[in-house]
């Protein structure tokens, strides 16, 4: 494959298939020698949540993944990167984020899709709502100081 690396970015309301995604990556190349994914799914809470509502500001989100996804391709060897990310209501069980990173070698496969992960986990532009079980309506959840800590490893890779 000649040529730099372009990201397939998609925000989306409907679920994806993650074999078909890689598949979709990965078909007819002799020069992948890795593919590391990472899917994220809406936990329960232990049965306390009966879904997730999540919002996006179209166009941003897009642009801003992007803006991340490429600086993935600069600085690690990749073959090919995916990032997918749902919105609207997601029920417990169901997908919320694909990231499919392809290399030669993992190295560059597990750091690329760790450094997306973290970017989509603190600062790409969506709110998540929960709601309970009993049929209330939770307050936008923020992003966890763990979700920060990880997220400020790359500090020195990205633009902020």
């Amino acid at each position: 494959m000649g040529g730099a690396i372009v990201p397939d970015v998609r925000i989306q309301a409907e679920d994806f298939d993650l074999a078909a995604e890689v598949s979709r990556l990965t078909d007819g190349r002799s020069d992948v020698g890795a593919v590391v994914t990472f899917a994220g799914l809406c936990r329960d809470e232990d049965g306390r949540l009966s879904a997730l509502e999540l919002e996006h500001y179209p166009g941003m989100a897009e642009a801003e993944i992007t803006r991340i996804a490429n600086e993935a391709v600069a600085r690690w060897p990749l073959k090919g990167l995916t990032a997918i990310h749902r919105y609207g209501r997601i029920l417990p069980g169901d997908n919320i984020v694909l990231v499919i990173a392809a290399s030669s070698h993992r190295q560059a496969a597990f750091e690329a899709a760790s450094f997306l992960m973290d970017f989509l986990k603190t600062r790409a532009p969506f709110w998540k709502r929960e709601h309970g079980a009993d049929g209330t309506a939770g307050n936008w959840v923020e992003a966890t100081e763990a979700d920060e800590k990880s997220s400020h490893r790359w500090s020195d890779f990205t633009q902020r």
